[in-house]
């Protein structure tokens, strides 16, 4: 009995160990966005009281772990003084191939992979909308995360909510990426 249930433990710890190090080689990163760092003007909403140029990052990954079908990526401030946060951009059915996105691709500037859809954000539009956190609150965090997902797309409406899409995307999540940056104003 304590052999099997010895050879039970240690495959389990060399399955989390194994998931460990491939969350580690999976990663997101930008040339326009740095972790921890403030985002620029040009990430900043034109509207609600900021004028900033309302441009979607670059950004890239890399070490998506095998058996992803299809990504999505998130931007989402837990700081908005909303009592459910606030969601600047999703973005599900990119293909798994994918290897980034192009400054401005959530803008409308072209860039976008065929198949992929923008899903609405908090601001009732789809496309990226910037930060724009409320004058004199401390610095919100915006989290832009990467999702690997088991699934080859995710059907949905066109008008569903930033939930929903979360809703599908956390069920069908294989791993995730994170990026997480800053503004204030």
């Amino acid at each position: 009995m304590f052999p099997r249930m010895f050879t039970r433990a240690a495959m389990a710890a060399a399955l989390l160990t194994s998931l460990a190090a491939q969350a580690d080689t999976f990663t997101l990163t930008s040339p326009d966005i740095a972790e921890g760092r403030s985002l620029s003007e040009a990430q900043v909403f034109q509207g609600f009281g900021c004028s900033g140029g309302n441009q979607s990052p670059a950004l890239q990954w890399q070490g998506v772990p095998a058996g992803t079908q299809s990504l999505a990526l998130t931007v989402y401030d837990p700081d908005a003084p909303t009592g459910s946060g606030w969601w600047h951009w999703v973005v599900y059915n990119l293909p798994a191939n994918t290897s980034g996105l192009p400054a401005q691709a959530g803008s409308g500037k072209g860039g976008m992979p065929a198949g992929a859809v923008q899903g609405r954000t908090d601001y009732g539009t789809t496309g990226f909308g910037g930060a724009c956190p409320p004058p004199g609150d401390k610095p919100h965090r915006y989290i832009f995360t990467l999702h690997a997902l088991k699934v080859p797309r995710i059907d949905l409406p066109a008008d569903a909510s930033a939930a929903l899409v979360g809703y599908m995307l956390n069920a069908n999540s294989l791993a995730q990426a994170r990026l997480t940056a800053l503004y204030g104003r």
